[in-house]
């Protein structure tokens, strides 16, 4: 299970700008998104706890099962809710809050139905941001003791976006090229929780070691993680570095999917963060995997949890450089520092 969603930060006598245009709703009516534009970890099974640090070997996560091309893909159809619920100790004001929850729409799923409701009730406008990605942004200058945010939507999945394990689509010895292309920029640079020394260069060049091709290394460096780290909850934190995360050999998806991001730009491999859910019938979670750019091919997803390919169980919501980019819910506000947060994402297979 990902980390849950970054918390709205106190920001003491701060000022911040609210945006023109009264509440739509009032009282204990939740709002759906208005549409008006604006301006511009693995999963835990249900019922289960996880106090302090409770290490679990990779074999024993729930893995997912290869992909084989004899395996016919199937629609998945996904109702998804997903609440975050914060409780100040004192009223608090003038909040202001971002919002990415809308899953995307591309060949690999199809959001059908997606409604953001907010309490207490606001108005929403929502932008794309840089990576193209749906952010929803509301403020609340009134006192409120509470903060609700709930989304819930029905996506299509299938497995479009799989690629044969044994495919050697370009090869590694060309890989310098990525860095002259516009789109790969960004995702070969450090970022905010993925640093990129000569300590993990050398690490990537061994892993990678006797492959030829882009995507066969990429692989190699998704086993590596996967056979080398240790699935434990709450060992790390939602500001945990790659590095660190390398060093302690444990963490969480999110975690995995840095270490994962940082060894593919340390050869040059563009490589991106995803924020997404990820489902099987007796659990439900918040995921986060990677996706690795290919010249001729494109962006090719890799879980280094799972050490697989998502298939049509993953629902993508984001893409960035690393988390910082992509956290569900972003804000701050005015008022005491003590506050509660609690999270809840039910998702249920729709048959029939």
């Amino acid at each position: 299970m990902r980390r849950p969603a970054t918390e709205p930060r106190s920001t003491g006598d701060a000022s911040w700008p609210l945006s023109k245009g009264g509440p739509l709703g009032f009282g204990a009516s939740p709002l759906a998104d208005s549409g008006t534009p604006g301006p511009g970890r693995s999963p835990r099974p249900r019922g289960t706890s996880a106090p302090g640090i409770v290490q679990i070997p990779v074999s024993r996560l729930p893995r997912t099962p290869p992909c084989p091309s004899l395996v016919p893909a199937r629609l998945v159809k996904l109702q998804i809710v997903h609440r975050t619920h914060y409780t100040y100790a004192g009223p608090v004001r003038e909040s202001f809050n971002e919002v990415r929850l809308k899953p995307v729409s591309n060949e690999h799923q199809r959001c059908d139905a997606f409604v953001l409701k907010i309490l207490p009730a606001t108005r929403l406008r929502h932008y794309e941001d840089f990576y193209a990605n749906c952010v929803h942004h509301f403020e609340i200058p009134e006192h409120h003791a509470s903060l609700s945010i709930e989304a819930d939507c029905t996506v299509v999945t299938n497995r479009a976006n799989w690629l044969d394990p044994a495919a050697t689509p370009f090869p590694l010895a060309r890989v310098a090229e990525c860095a002259r292309m516009e789109r790969c920029f960004d995702y070969l640079q450090p970022s905010s929780y993925v640093e990129l020394g000569p300590e993990v260069w050398r690490l990537a060049l061994d892993i990678a070691a006797g492959h030829t091709d882009l995507w066969q290394a990429a692989q190699a460096l998704m086993h590596w993680v996967h056979a080398n780290f240790v699935y434990a909850p709450r060992s790390t934190n939602a500001h945990t570095r790659m590095t660190e995360a390398l060093a302690r050999r444990t963490g969480v998806c999110q975690d995995f999917a840095h270490v994962l991001i940082g060894l593919c730009r340390a050869i040059q491999i563009p490589a991106l963060y995803v924020s997404g859910y990820f489902y099987t019938p007796n659990s439900d979670a918040t995921h986060a995997w990677v996706e690795v750019f290919i010249p001729d091919v494109g962006w090719r997803a890799l879980d280094p949890t799972h050490d697989c390919q998502p298939d049509e169980r993953y629902v993508k919501i984001a893409v960035g450089r690393d988390y910082a980019d992509v956290p569900p819910t972003r804000g701050h506000y005015k008022g005491t520092q003590e506050r509660r947060m609690e999270i809840a994402v039910r998702i249920h297979e729709i048959t029939g």
